[in-house]
């Protein structure tokens, strides 16, 4: 008897590890489709997929919002059920979606924004393209310290001081100050360099700043909000 019930236990714990994985497989991947607005049709890509310790991870692309490879947060599957959430505060967009799992593999739901719904329709297209977040990377010895440049947007000229230096093994960090009418602080959240070139990021602001490093010279472009503007900053004496 006893040997029945521990067999019948293992069969349960097994079928149910199957119906997991099988779950899995149906979700993951790249979903493709639109959502129906009043009076217009907004592209959405959704990809998801799992981790190597098995949670769920994704990113979302919509053209029509200059959304592009946004992670997604809170993300929940169970069963045909799922939900998720984007957070893009330099767009200002923060939205909730809700979707379930068809017998015809379509993926239907709701995409809420701002008190409002709308729903949508999405097919599979193929394998997950997950964008993962990127991390800061370590920066030359020479990149370290104090930058100053300036640059003009309608009319009026905006000084900019960087400040950047390495963090151990979280890579670099830097401060970035924008002074023109006011004064910004601007919340830094990726900084990178590749042989030499340098990119800075704030995500939250959808300001940016890459160039080209030669001696004691940072030649580039500050982007803010696709507005892009020729910078040159140099070390501050």
């Amino acid at each position: 008897m006893k040997r029945s019930i521990l067999g019948l236990a293992a069969a349960a714990l097994l079928l149910a590890f199957v119906t997991v994985c099988r779950a899995a497989e149906i979700v993951a991947g790249r979903w493709e489709g639109l959502v129906q607005i009043p009076d217009r049709e907004l592209k959405l890509i959704i990809d998801l997929a799992q981790n190597d310790e098995g949670a769920w991870i994704g990113s979302v692309i919509i053209p029509g919002l200059n959304v592009k490879g946004t992670p997604l947060m809170d993300i929940a599957v169970k069963n045909s059920e799922m939900s998720f959430a984007i957070e893009s505060s330099g767009r200002g967009l923060t939205a909730a979606f809700r979707a379930d799992m068809n017998a015809d593999g379509t993926l239907t739901g709701h995409f809420v924004q701002a008190g409002n719904t709308a729903p949508f329709v999405l097919k599979r297209t193929g394998p997950p393209e997950v964008e993962l977040p990127q991390r800061s990377t370590a920066i030359a010895k020479e990149l370290e310290g104090e930058w100053k440049g300036e640059y003009e947007l309608y009319g009026y000229p905006r000084k900019v001081t960087i400040k950047l230096v390495n963090h151990g093994t979280d890579g670099a960090r830097a401060e970035f100050m924008v002074v023109g009418k006011k004064t910004s602080n601007l919340p830094v959240d990726l900084v990178t360099q590749e042989g030499d070139f340098l990119t800075i990021d704030s995500h939250e602001t959808a300001i940016s700043y890459e160039g080209r490093f030669r001696k004691d010279e940072i030649n580039g472009t500050f982007t803010q909000a696709g507005i892009e503007l020729p910078l040159v900053l140099r070390r501050a004496q």
